[in-house]
Order: C-alpha cells, then sequence, then structure tokens
C-alpha cells in the first residue's frame, strides 16, 4: 500500500532484489527508503525465510520480515525452472541493480552469468552477497551471522572480562553488511554515469566481520598484542564504561582529559585530574581497575537521573541505559520521526523503525508498506514485462508464480 509519492535521491532506478534474510533485504529496503523501486522476487508459496520468523506475528505476517521489506513489491516466481528463468532473465534486462545472495553459482546455473549481463544487460549493476566470498578456502561455506561473529573475532571482544565470548544483541554483521552493501552499489551507479556501464560488486559476511574491527584490528597490527574483552569498558580510553549509580547504571564516556578534568570536578574529585596516575588518558588506561573502581564507588551516591543531569550540564558525555522499549518511546526517538506508522493490508496501522537518513532536496521515504507474498505479482508481470492476463495465469497453473 502506497503512502507517499516517490520524490527520493534514487526515484526512475528499478531494483531487482533476489535476497532473503536480512543482509540484503535491509540494503534493498535502504535503496527503496532512498526513492528506488524495489521488485523482491520470493519463492511461490513459502517466500522469504522471515515470513515464518517469530512470534511475534503480526495477522500473519513475521515481525522480523515487516522490520525490513517496506518500500518493495512482491512478485513470486519459481527461478528453478525454465519458463522461471526466462521471466527472471526479462525482470534484469529492465533493472538498473540486481542484488542476490545465493551460495555461488546459483544464479549462473540460471544463465545470469557475468558474460550474460554484459551481453544482455550492460548497465546493470549486480551485487552478490555470500557468506564468504568468491575465492580462499571457506569460499563454498554458507553464511550465518552468528557464525561470522565468531570466527571474525568480534565474539572474542565482546563479554565481561573474565566471562565468556558473546555475540552482539542483533546479527550486526548482517546488519553491516547490508550497509556496505548499499554503499558499493551507489559507487557503482555513480562509476556507470561516467562509463555507461554496469559492474560485478562483490561483498561477503566474513570480509564484513574482519573489517568492524576496526580500530582492535588496528591495535594487533600494530602491536602484535591480541584483543581482549573489557566488557563495557573501551580498550583504549578511560573512563568510557557502565559504572553503578544510587539506582541503576549509566554510560559514561570520557574522550580526553579536558572531559575527564570537569567529571572529576563534577563528582567531587577534583583532585583526580592533577594525579599523575589519571590526568592523562594513557596513563587512565594503564590505572584503569584503580580508577573505575573509585568512579563507581563515587557515583553510588545520588541516583542515575541526578548525575545525567549534572554530567550533562558539565558538557561530559553521559547517557542512561535504556531498554528498548524506552528508546523506542523516547522523546527524541520520536521528535526524530525514527518511528513510524503505516498502512499495511493485513496489520492495519503497523508501527515500524524510521528512516535514519535524511535529504534536504530528494526527501527519504516510507512509500510502501512491507508487501504480502506475490501481492504485486499481476502488476509487475502485466505492466512491467508486458504479459497478457492469459500468460500469467497459464504461468499460475503451471507453479511458475
Amino acid at each position: 500500500m502506497s503512502t507517499e509519492k516517490a520524490s527520493g535521491a534514487l526515484e526512475g532506478l528499478r531494483v531487482l532484489d533476489l535476497t532473503r534474510i536480512l543482509a540484503g533485504p535491509l540494503c534493498t529496503q535502504m535503496l527503496g527508503d532512498m526513492g528506488a523501486d524495489v521488485i523482491k522476487v520470493e519463492p511461490p508459496g513459502a517466500g522469504d525465510d522471515t515470513r515464518t520468523w517469530g512470534p511475534p506475528f503480526v495477522n500473519g505476517e513475521s515481525a522480523y520480515f515487516l522490520g525490513v521489506n517496506r518500500n518493495k513489491r512482491s512478485l513470486t516466481l519459481n527461478m528453478g525452472v525454465k519458463a522461471g528463468q526466462e521471466v527472471l532473465a526479462q525482470l534484469v534486462k529492465k533493472a538498473d541493480v540486481l542484488v542476490e545472495n545465493f551460495k555461488l553459482g546459483t544464479l549462473e546455473k540460471w544463465g545470469i552469468t557475468n558474460a550474460w549481463l554484459e551481453k544482455n544487460a550492460p548497465r546493470v549493476v549486480r551485487c552478490s552477497i555470500t557468506g564468504y566470498g568468491s575465492s580462499g578456502p571457506d569460499a563454498a561455506l554458507p553464511g550465518y551471522d552468528f557464525i561470522l561473529q565468531a570466527e571474525s573475532g568480534l565474539m572474542s571482544i565482546c563479554g565481561e572480562p573474565d566471562g565468556t565470548p558473546t555475540k552482539y544483541g542483533v546479527a550486526i554483521v548482517d546488519v553491516v553488511t547490508g550497509l556496505y552493501a548499499c554503499n558499493a552499489i551507489l559507487a557503482a551507479l555513480a562509476a556507470r554515469n561516467r562509463t555507461g556501464r554496469g559492474q560485478h560488486v562483490e561483498l561477503c559476511l566474513y570480509d564484513s566481520g574482519i573489517a568492524m574491527l576496526i580500530n582492535v584490528a588496528s591495535n594487533y597490527l600494530v602491536s602484535g598484542k591480541d584483543a581482549r574483552r573489557y566488557g563495557n569498558g573501551h580498550p583504549s580510553v578511560v573512563p568510557y564504561t557502565t559504572y553503578p549509580t544510587a539506582d541503576g547504571l549509566i554510560a559514561v564516556a570520557v574522550g580526553n582529559d579536558a572531559q575527564f578534568a570537569r567529571f572529576a570536578e563534577t563528582i567531587g574529585y577534583a583532585e583526580w585530574g592533577r594525579d599523575p596516575r589519571f590526568a592523562k588518558n594513557p596513563d587512565r588506561v594503564i590505572n584503569r581497575e584503580a580508577l573505575d573502581a573509585l568512579i563507581a564507588h563515587a557515583l553510588q551516591r545520588e541516583p542515575s537521573a541526578a548525575w545525567i543531569g549534572k554530567l550533562r550540564a558539565a558538557g561530559v558525555p553521559c547517557g542512561p541505559i535504556n531498554s528498548v522499549a524506552e528508546a523506542l518511546t523516547d522523546p527524541h526517538t520520536l521528535a526524530r520521526r525514527m518511528v513510524r506508522t503505516v498502512k499495511h493490508p493485513k496489520a492495519g496501522d503497523l508501527k515500524m523503525v524510521g528512516i535514519p537518513f535524511r535529504f534536504s532536496g530528494t526527501p527519504e521515504a516510507i512509500r510502501r508498506a512491507p508487501p504480502l507474498l506475490g501481492q504485486h505479482t499481476e502488476e509487475v508481470l502485466g505492466t512491467e514485462l508486458g504479459l497478457s492476463a492469459e500468460r500469467i495465469a497459464q504461468l499460475r497453473a503451471e507453479k511458475v508464480v
């Protein structure tokens, strides 16, 4: 169901979305949020795997699926049969971007090779998302976010220092891969404006997981010293963690020595700013345990809200530890339109997370609610491909769509 007129930065671009689960659908949803026409191709009868992931469900629609598939039209198509592959080829020829996250060789098996694209759809940008890439000893393995968090080293740096490695609370490698994919597609489209030709863009969860190590990886590559877990702490900055207060916990992120001096004064220990153990950040990192213990003791004098008020007034970064429910109902969240309501054909007034980017001239928009399975099959086949009603009925009878 369309709720807003298309006027985004990518208006006029067509994206063929052959992905499922999270990384690919998140990527294509962002392209849709920017105005692209996204056609999501799903297997007849079942659809994207996440349509069954739950509870919770809203009138049979999975909350997981609803979260990453807005601004798309759904077409059901059996791409494993010749008639389905013929339809797929027609769709590809009319697309600007093709995004897929099949196992290596699947699209090629259906006839959509890079050589075919160069001959039949030279302007199409093809984006492939896999678990481990197209080269290397693990290339044939399927990719699962949890396993990649483990293998990439991310889990080894999450959790309490003396506890076990812990995964992130969402499928963060999938999420970041989707972000990288969207970035890479936009770059390839920019290149197409110069060259007139598309290209093959490749991403994999493994590479994303390694890249996400950022400064932790750099620390190891420079020093040769392996990383370890710091709980909520930071390996290179102190104080930068959570501390107990009289009624809960707060997060404190002191980024420089001037902030630390203000922090120490605000909590009643100005002398810490002159203490040679704590005055400079490298010394605070060395004396992390002693300083953290002193801060924890000091902050237990007053409740969280009182400390947050005082520290923010002093220009010290800090905040409450919100639950998901608290974060999604926070006045700032609502003011930023990070929770929006759209009309859904089955779920009714559907609340969903908003769009995290803003354009001054080509506004982002939620134009379509997440589609029902196959909701736009006739529309796409008839209007976009020009198939007759009789041909579409035949494809349905043959279970191709």
